[in-house]
């Protein structure tokens, strides 16, 4: 890609590159069940919201404690499942 004046438009440049990796929720969605949510991502804190509907808020912190640790959504459910129970 060519660098320089012109390129795009009135641009100098290339354009800024876009920020690789997930954002992490910042207080915006702060608890869940009485259950800190703070390092996940917005994705995982809102289907963590919908999904302990049906959860205990024992589940719901084992779940979060495996997410922090770098373990899917299903992967915590299932971890879950077996160490706590619903």
């Amino acid at each position: 890609m060519p660098n320089g004046k012109g390129t795009y438009g009135n641009q100098v440049g290339r354009p800024p590159k876009a920020h690789k990796g997930m954002k992490v929720v910042k207080n915006k969605n702060p608890n869940v069940k009485g259950v800190s949510t703070d390092g996940l991502t917005k994705r995982q804190a809102n289907t963590l919201k919908k999904h302990s509907e049906h959860h205990t808020s024992k589940h719901i912190k084992a779940m979060v404690k495996a997410m922090l640790k770098g373990s899917s959504f299903s992967q915590s459910h299932k971890m879950a499942q077996k160490s706590v129970g619903k």
